[in-house]
């Protein structure tokens, strides 16, 4: 894989020839955006400020949350789906159809597992007893066979498989889109080269940038949740904040391997299709009057392994307009303390850093025409990933 600050479109002056798309931003949801412009024949360049993918789109766990949404969230979700395992095939880059598993430690854990799997289709969302659900984790993540091995995976009352999730690597799958983009026909990517302003011209819109001026007939601005940067008024009205993220990595544990991302309580907490059953209040209570703590700083305990065997772990959430850089110690130790409960062994943080993504209390989806042929895209959820191909496909298809 090239490294895509060196591609040969990074340097230079703008074509001034129009195209049929122009993006702005090149994390996952700009690049979904331009992978279905370019696979359904369209001509499309692509701007980015930075040098390379910097933001929410290499800062997450990987995990495309299918099955923990619900309504048009749900629907996205899928559609999402398909297309982020034809681009996988396309691109070359690494999705794996994994599932997750939600670890269930309590009663009342497993009376909102069981609610959601009664309303999905067979199969969707499975129920494990204690034994599957260390099966479904893998052999080697500390079962040989039906026989646990002593310390792994402690204290489970059960749990569920959600079929439908998938796993990518974030670390290197916007790279890779980005690459792979770069080699098709009528396609140029410009790194390092920032949008200045909007506006019309002989009937095609127009993007001002650092290095000139672009004009297409379509223009998709995607920089998450710098919104604010370019259209403060719009960001004030659809409430967007930045969520600010605890995580961090940790190197490969001998012995422990496992496919599916994993969840816990609180994770159930987070996702609308567990919020919407019965049980989650009696969830919520159960959490706050155990682990209050964990309440207090937004967690969702859960964690990814990557192709090479590290552990992602995390997250907490802290809302604002501006997020401080500074990372609060005592926030990390308790989501990786937790974690190395559930796994039932220490584990060697070699990386930590802070994610960030879009927030909003309005509405989880933010698609506005603020000129004539220029939509603003922003997931405000936190599943831009897990969205981001599905939302792309609803938005290109007026194009074709």
């Amino acid at each position: 894989m090239n490294n895509p600050s060196t591609s040969p479109a990074t340097a230079g002056s703008l074509s001034s020839q129009p195209t049929d798309v122009v993006i702005v931003g090149a994390g996952i949801v700009g690049l979904a955006h331009a992978a279905h412009a370019v696979a359904n024949g369209l001509t499309v360049t692509i701007i980015e400020r930075d040098h390379h993918a910097a933001g929410a789109s290499v800062r997450n766990f990987g995990h495309c949350c299918i099955t923990a949404q619900s309504g048009e969230l749900y629907e996205l979700a899928q559609t999402s789906r398909k297309y982020w395992l034809d681009f996988a095939a396309r691109a070359g880059f690494w999705a794996a159809e994994s599932g997750a598993v939600v670890l269930a430690r309590t009663e009342t854990e497993m009376a909102v597992l069981r609610e959601l799997s009664r309303e999905r289709e067979p199969g969707q969302v499975e129920l494990l007893s204690p034994t599957q659900t260390r099966r479904c984790l893998g052999a080697a993540a500390g079962h040989d066979g039906d026989t646990p091995v002593e310390g792994a995976w402690p204290g489970l009352m059960g749990g569920a498989f959600l079929r439908d999730d998938l796993r990518v690597d974030p670390r290197t799958t916007v790279a890779k889109l980005a690459d792979w983009l770069v080699r098709q026909p009528g396609v140029e990517l410009h790194w390092n080269t920032s949008a200045q302003g909007f506006g019309q011209s002989d009937g095609l819109a127009t993007v001002a940038t650092s290095r000139g001026v672009l004009s297409a007939r379509q223009v998709f601005v995607c920089v998450g949740h710098d919104v604010d940067y370019l259209f403060p008024d719009l960001a004030q009205e659809h409430g967007i904040n930045r969520c600010a993220l605890q995580m961090s990595l940790a190197a490969k544990p001998e012995g422990l391997e496992f496919a599916p991302a994993v969840l816990t309580a609180t994770s159930m907490l987070r996702y609308p299709a567990f919020t919407d059953m019965p049980a989650a209040a009696a969830l919520r209570d159960e959490v706050q009057a155990h682990q209050p703590g964990l309440l207090d700083i937004g967690a969702n305990v859960m964690f990814t392994q990557r192709p090479d065997g590290s552990i992602i772990l995390g997250d907490s959430h802290h809302y604002h307009r501006t997020a401080d850089p500074f990372l609060d110690e005592t926030v990390t130790s308790a989501l990786n303390s937790d974690i190395e409960a559930r796994v039932g062994r220490p584990l060697d943080i070699i990386q930590r850093w802070q994610g960030v993504y879009a927030s909003s209390d309005v509405a989880p989806i933010l698609v506005r025409d603020v000129h004539p042929g220029v939509t603003v895209v922003s997931v405000t959820s936190g599943v831009g990933m897990t969205l981001s191909f599905g939302l792309a496909h609803r938005n290109t298809s007026r194009l074709f």
